[in-house]
């Protein structure tokens, strides 16, 4: 087929919806496809806290956008940021002041912290939704570990407190893995120190962990973190973060060097450059097919929509409805080309599920949402998070360190990469109110 006859898509995001997207267009001659992402590689987002805990490297969860495209002529894989974006002429500008002009324009950017105005939390916690911050978050880890071996007084500062904001999955997750981190590796990794005086605390503005599972895993999960020494504050607010504490809605004030941020998603910046109507979380407002009112050939996907569903409430944020919702609007737009009818999104949903450490997870399998837990739902978790990540080699490389975890009971991946965590101003003097105050 002539090249110059073919329809150009040009595709934002290689998340999960960009990238199901393009891998679905890359098998038609009738497309040709441009992929533009600030990252040269796909992020397997819902394994970044084991990135953070040091039981995964950074290449287990990190798959090369162009390898996973391999192959096919028709796709071209551009690394930039996208800054602005143009529905009615689908055109995209990255920050270089390069520009893109598509006959179908596919958004799926992502999405960043929503951190609702908290006081200093954007800029003294540490989000967890990119591998940069999940690499961020593992220096910041281990080097208050390593300033506490040098200098035990540090103890006496909140240095081993660390305080995760956020009961939903990626916090009950941290949360789990953090209290094995801490008993299975710090305590051989650092013969010296006390160990024993490291807390771990969760933070819940609701009162229950995980919301969107039943009752009976919101129980497990609780049971289980405070089987693993994790002090849950459920039904408190986190009103102020300091570089040195947190201080919660009830009055406690609780130092930390360490305070992770999983208290919400909302949109990636370009959704505010678009000009396209958002709703909820700054997302933008999309028709059951996943197009924009007024704005054809416009596409928006994943973290960066609100789809509606069959209940009329919004789908979740999860991996499986971007990577679905991608694939749908490949058909879509060969569809359209094709002269034939776009079809609304159908989310096949294929149920929920946690890690909360060893042995302990939760699952609700399918739209019946039949329950699992314990080892069996470890092992749930396990296969599928196996299937969903990009490529052969990263499946084995994540088994290879999960069975090293496992069995030998320590994390391999203990690389303080990152130098701007290691320095940590333990002599700075920040004011604090007065209150009830936790150092261990």
């Amino acid at each position: 087929m002539n090249t110059t006859s073919r329809k150009h898509v040009v595709i934002v995001g290689g998340g999960f919806a960009g990238l199901g997207c393009a891998r679905k267009l890359a098998k038609s001659d009738d497309v040709r496809v441009t992929l533009i992402d600030k990252n040269n590689f796909h992020q397997f987002q819902p394994l970044l806290y084991q990135v953070a805990t040091a039981e995964l490297g950074s290449g287990d969860v990190a798959t090369s956008l162009r390898q996973s495209l391999a192959g096919h002529a028709n796709v071209d894989v551009k690394m930039g940021e996208v800054v602005a974006a143009d529905p009615k002429t689908r055109t995209v500008t990255t920050r270089g002041g390069e520009s893109y002009e598509g006959d179908f324009l596919v958004l799926a950017a992502g999405s960043q912290a929503n951190f609702f105005g908290t006081a200093g939390a954007e800029q003294d916690t540490f989000p967890l939704y990119s591998l940069e911050e999940a690499q961020r978050l593992r220096s910041r880890i281990l080097a208050v570990f390593e300033d506490a071996d040098r200098d035990p007084r540090l103890l006496h500062q909140g240095a081993l407190n660390l305080v995760i904001i956020g009961g939903g999955a990626t916090g009950t997750e941290l949360a789990g893995a953090l209290a094995d981190m801490v008993k299975f590796t710090m305590t051989r990794e650092y013969a010296d120190l006390a160990v024993n005086r490291a807390r771990i605390y969760l933070v819940e503005h609701g009162h229950a962990l995980l919301a969107p599972f039943s009752l009976e895993a919101h129980e497990y999960a609780a049971r289980v973190l405070e089987g693993k020494g994790v002090q849950l504050r459920l039904g408190q607010e986190v009103k102020e973060v300091r570089p040195d504490h947190v201080r919660l809605s009830d009055g406690t004030l609780i130092q930390t060097r360490t305070a992770v941020w999983a208290g919400g998603l909302m949109a990636s910046p370009l959704a505010a450059n678009t000009g396209l109507p958002r709703g909820h979380g700054g997302r933008i407002d999309v028709r059951p097919d996943l197009t924009v009112e007024g704005f054809p050939g416009v596409y928006i996907l994943g973290d960066f929509a609100n789809i509606p569903g069959p209940d009329g409430h919004a789908l979740p944020q999860l991996a499986s409805v971007a990577q679905q919702c991608g694939v749908w609007t490949a058909k879509n737009i060969l569809a359209e080309i094709a002269g034939r009818a776009r079809t609304a999104f159908d989310y096949h949903d294929k149920g929920i599920m946690a890690m909360i450490g060893r042995d302990a997870a939760v699952a609700e399998i399918g739209s019946k949402r039949h329950e699992l837990d314990g080892p069996v739902a470890f092992a749930a978790w396990l296969g599928v998070h196996a299937l969903l990540m990009s490529g052969v080699r990263n499946r084995i490389e994540a088994f290879i360190d999960w069975a090293w975890s496992y069995f030998g009971r320590s994390q391999p991946i203990q690389v303080l990469d990152r130098g701007d965590e290691k320095r940590i101003a333990w002599d700075e003097d920040v004011k604090a109110p007065t209150s009830t105050t936790s150092s261990a």
